[in-house]
């Protein structure tokens, strides 16, 4: 399990320079890749994209890359052959210019190199993608560390969860009788102001039995053991998702993999909303404080668990 929030950097050195990579990343319904690049490395960004792309699946990426160029020695700055260039095309133009000036300082520094690609912006894309792969590795490793601390956290709300379903779940037979005697002292005090004069041709023991059956039925639309039944088997599958095994630090594999371990957010919004659901038919069918608080408290879980998960990738 991997968090969505993370930062990671990455260097590379080569012949052209040095190149930096930085990679923030934070929360995101879907994968969003902004990138700002200074001109002499746009080019990279079309690999560099699809690196990320590979090794992340959720989050709002923002990728920053900087350089310096590599500084020559004097002699690869000055090298003989191009002081001979420059000497030549200078006696070149004396012999038909008599009074022109020789070429100064600042002159031979900004003379063209003919022996260097006029063009050398590819030289640095070898150098971004090795950058760039070292940033991704570090955010994965932050992002799973990160991951794995939410994991734990969701656990411990989880068997809050499961130990308030078995207390409710152990008390239920109490609570569904307690209701149906209320129930049926209600039904016979309401027939006896109905009927103060008696119902002669009605036994008192058939009117029990009645009275009895009536609020047993009324008991039976308010026993929720098959709600704590769902609530047992969400929790038991939440815990399956996010197992050991899943909050071990990462590294980019395949689309298939990845999604199938750190694209996990999405399935646990979708099993919390089952569990919201299950907890509020709990609540409608609260026949008394207790059922009414345990439903709350319930909700209250499910929702700090929701919103933890709304930071997994």
């Amino acid at each position: 399990m991997r968090s969505m929030t993370g930062f990671g950097t990455g260097q590379a050195s080569g012949e052209p320079g040095t190149v930096a990579v930085e990679i923030r990343s934070v929360n995101s319904r879907y994968l969003d890749l902004q990138f700002r690049l200074p001109d002499e490395l746009r080019q990279a960004e079309m690999p560099m994209r699809e690196a990320l792309s590979r090794s992340l699946v959720r989050g709002k990426i923002e990728v920053r890359a900087s350089y310096a160029r590599a500084q020559p020695r004097l002699e690869q700055q000055f090298p003989p052959q191009r002081l001979i260039e420059i000497e030549s095309v200078y006696r070149h133009i004396q012999r038909h210019v008599p009074d022109v000036s020789p070429p100064t300082l600042t002159d031979i520094t900004q003379w063209p190199d003919t022996q260097k690609p006029l063009n050398d912006v590819s030289l640095w894309t070898p150098l971004c993608m090795t950058a760039t792969q070292t940033a991704i590795e570090e955010l994965i490793d932050v992002r799973s560390r990160e991951g794995a601390r939410l994991a734990q956290i969701i656990k411990a709300q989880a068997q809050t969860v499961q130990t308030t379903v078995s207390a409710l779940r152990d008390r239920l037979p109490e609570l569904l009788q307690a209701q149906s005697e209320r129930v049926a002292g209600r039904l016979k005090e309401a027939l006896t102001q109905a009927f103060p004069s008696g119902l002669e041709h009605i036994s008192g023991q058939e009117i029990a039995e009645r009275l009895t059956t009536e609020a047993s039925l009324i008991a039976l639309k308010a026993d929720v053991a098959e709600e704590l039944d769902r609530l047992t088997t969400h929790v038991q599958e939440l815990e399956s998702m996010i197992g050991l095994s899943d909050t071990a630090p990462g590294r980019p594999g395949n689309g298939k993999q990845r999604q199938g371990k750190q694209g996990q957010g999405k399935r646990l919004d979708f099993l919390f909303q089952e569990m919201n659901r299950e907890a509020n038919t709990l609540g409608s069918k609260s026949v008394n404080g207790e059922m009414t608080q345990t439903a709350i408290e319930l909700k209250l879980l499910i929702e700090q668990m929701r919103e933890q998960i709304q930071n997994i990738e």
